[in-house]
């Protein structure tokens, strides 16, 4: 990606940049890995990467006192596995999104050039407030609103390119559809992005009734001891209708096989495991006990550079500080873009330049 620009509908260049992130409500699970930190670790090589802490999504669910007071650790603890899981702060800009005032500026704009029915046509939208426990008549303003703040975080780093999660997918196309809109209206500021899923869009949970979700304490953390991986994997859901290792088993749909295709670097392990399973020729015991080790391959590194980063006092917290002052810089040039292109600064200006010189008038002689 290093060196390519892509061009805008109506042929401005733009530099590739990506832009992705997560609402600080807890830990990433391997579900965030393949679905989108992969990519972040590996697109960070090739050209300018952002990543927000999403505290103003949060808030769409969750608007609580006692979840705002949780951000901060929340935010520190999402950046530790940013950085645990490869993201070079050197490399990647990691910024809090609530600091940076240009974010609400832009959502409100970008608020009045879409409609209410393109927005309630999105089912992420209707999956997210129930799992929030929110009833369809009852998602508030900002639920709803969801994909246009999404937009503006896109947006105000003016970013080509965004790894997804597959229920995210469909933001990434409201996005563009507003940058359209915006060039439309004002004349080419941005770009329009294009989403990149992962290889594997939705991980199953361990208890193979859903995606891996943090509310429904079906997942694997990334940040999980040795014991506790060992521990959720034992209990995973296989095949309900195996009674015994001789019984033939089912591979699709069967999560302890989803992940040892998403993470075993052995391919034949996995091909072999599988064929023995279908024809009963092994237990789940001993296929639990593989993605055991293949888990505990991929853990590991990143547990002793979790370690080694938390060694350094107040290391996590600088990453943070000086991306969002990066991010500020680059967010206020967005920003003095849109005025200019809307003609929003023209009435101010004309109002500062008629009181300038009014004051500047010389008095009347006596």
């Amino acid at each position: 990606m290093e060196g390519k620009e892509k061009s805008g509908a109506g042929g401005l260049v733009f530099p590739e940049r990506v832009l992705t992130g997560d609402r600080p409500t807890g830990r990433l699970h391997l579900g965030h890995y393949v679905g989108s930190l992969k990519n972040r670790v590996a697109l960070q090589a090739q050209g300018e990467c952002t990543i927000l802490i999403a505290d103003l999504h949060m808030l769409t669910t969750r608007p609580d006192a006692a979840a705002i007071k949780e951000i901060g650790a929340n935010a520190r603890g999402l950046a530790l596995d940013y950085l645990a899981a490869g993201i070079d702060p050197k490399r990647t800009c990691i910024y809090l999104q609530s600091a940076v005032p240009e974010v609400y500026e832009l959502s409100l704009i970008f608020g009045m050039l879409v409609t209410v029915n393109r927005l309630a046509r999105l089912p992420s939208l209707k999956d997210m407030a129930r799992a929030a426990d929110i009833g369809e008549e009852s998602i508030p303003y900002g639920l709803l609103g969801y994909p246009v703040l999404q937009s503006a975080d896109i947006l105000l780093p003016r970013a080509t390119l965004v790894p997804v999660g597959k229920d995210n997918e469909a933001h990434v196309e409201v996005t563009r559809e507003i940058a359209r809109r915006f060039n439309g209206l004002y004349g080419e500021v941005f770009p329009e992005p294009r989403a990149l899923v992962g290889e594997v869009p939705t991980l199953l949970g361990t208890d193979g009734s859903a995606k891996m979700s943090k509310s429904l304490g079906n997942c694997i953390f990334l940040s999980d001891s040795s014991d506790e991986v060992r521990r959720k994997v034992r209990k995973m859901y296989t095949d309900p209708k195996r009674v015994h290792a001789d019984v033939p088993g089912t591979v699709e749909g069967n999560p302890v096989f989803q992940y040892l295709e998403a993470f075993a670097a052995d391919r034949a392990l996995v091909e072999g495991l599988a064929a023995r399973y279908r024809a009963g020729g092994v237990g789940d015991g001993e296929v639990k006990e593989r993605l055991v080790e293949v888990l505990e391959a991929f853990l590991e590194p990143m547990r002793r550079r979790r370690a080694e980063i938390e060694a350094q006092r107040g290391a996590v917290e600088s990453v943070i500080l000086e991306g969002t002052e990066r991010m500020r810089d680059i967010a206020k040039n967005t920003m003095k873009e849109v005025r200019r292109a809307m003609g929003l600064s023209s009435a101010w200006n004309s109002l500062r330049r008629a009181v300038e010189k009014a004051e500047a008038k010389p008095e009347a002689p006596r």
